[in-house]
């Protein structure tokens, strides 16, 4: 590896550097202010009045993301192999959708796609420290923490995804107005509320709301097992310690 690729290497891949952190750090603030001009633009009078910039804005990211993409491939040797990680994925889809406009217009409100390059930030902040910690009580609230924080930003994540995908769907004919909207009915079937305000009235609108549904009930009640089992276990093998002579 020659000494650019190696330096490329460094600040793209390694979170334990200062570059490394920055980039992160600035990769992640492009990722959000990306998926929430992706969101704007799908609200009616705000895309009708700064339809230019939303167009200057979602390109802007797409080619920035291009050339990090770009980079990525270019200081790795196997080429194919992170392509096709669940990281490279992401990567690649984060910037295929508003190339897809020039033959399917409308795909750009897929962009919020790139909600799932947040995920980075749990490199940067190391979660894995905590998860492997001690066995004290403390350190098991830390670890639930922890845990609780990565569930939540998988939930976000998933709201994004789901309102995107149900706005295309679903259309502002049947009440899927703007990606927001969409979005604040993705959480109301999350939390299983259900106000029946907004309710999807095609035929795949019903069935990915109801796997939607069904899925992340189970999903977060395992979750929440899991959580209250690791606390309880690692609490009493603290008692047991403590009682010990």
């Amino acid at each position: 590896m020659t000494p650019l690729k190696r330096k490329i290497y460094e600040i793209i891949f390694e979170a334990d550097t200062f570059w490394g952190k920055t980039f992160d750090v600035a990769l992640i603030i492009s990722v959000i202010l990306s998926v929430l001009a992706v969101m704007l633009e799908s609200v009616e009078h705000l895309n009708q009045d700064y339809s230019r910039l939303f167009l200057i804005t979602e390109w802007f990211f797409t080619i920035l993301f291009t050339i990090e993409l770009s980079l990525r491939l270019y200081c790795i040797n196997k080429k194919s192999s992170y392509l096709f990680s669940f990281y490279g994925l992401i990567d690649v889809l984060s910037v295929i959708p508003m190339y897809l406009t020039w033959f399917f217009p409308g795909l750009q409100s897929l962009g919020v796609l790139r909600a799932f390059r947040i995920l980075r930030v749990f490199r940067i902040l190391k979660l894995n420290r905590y998860i492997s910690a001690g066995n004290s009580l403390s350190m098991a609230l830390v670890q639930s923490k922890a845990k609780i924080i990565v569930f939540l930003g998988f939930i976000i994540t998933i709201v994004l995804i789901m309102g995107s995908i149900m706005y295309l769907i679903e259309g502002r004919e049947n009440g899927f107005t703007s990606i927001p909207k969409s979005i604040y009915w993705a959480i109301v079937t999350v939390t299983t509320v259900g106000y029946g305000d907004i309710v999807p009235q095609t035929i795949i609108g019903k069935i990915i709301s109801s796997l939607l549904d069904c899925w992340l009930w189970n999903y977060s009640r395992s979750y929440w097992l899991s959580i209250g089992t690791n606390s309880s276990t690692k609490f009493r093998r603290k008692t047991k310690k403590e009682n010990l002579p």
